[in-house]
């Protein structure tokens, strides 16, 4: 079965720096070019936890552009499912976004 590998370091997780237990990773397997959830594994703190909200949206089909749209409390352990979907979903953004906004920001920085 093709698949989709998306990883978030826990290393970038403000609650997880704040308790000095910035160690760990998500790993979530989705279909090529689709937000639909194969699996996820998690290491570190709260794993346990954090994989409860991936179980759920596998069993009920929900992606990870609708994780991405939750609002999630800051700062939380939590918030690691929702920036696994901004990595997610930065990396499946058309490149035409990126040089739009590159210009935009660079006109605002010289007006």
């Amino acid at each position: 079965m093709a698949y989709e590998k998306t990883t978030f370091d826990l290393s970038d997780l403000d609650r997880a720096i704040s308790e000095r237990n910035n160690y760990g990773m998500v790993k979530v397997l989705t279909k090529p070019g689709k937000d639909q959830i194969l699996g996820a594994a998690i290491c570190g703190p709260h794993a346990g936890d954090l994989l409860s909200e991936f179980v759920l949206s596998m069993k009920h089909g929900i992606g990870l552009n609708k994780i991405l749209g939750t609002i999630h409390a800051y700062p939380t352990y939590a918030e690691a499912a929702k920036l696994t979907a901004g990595v997610w979903r930065k990396n499946h953004a058309p490149d035409w976004v990126f040089g739009l906004l590159q210009t935009y920001h660079r006109w605002r920085r010289n007006a």
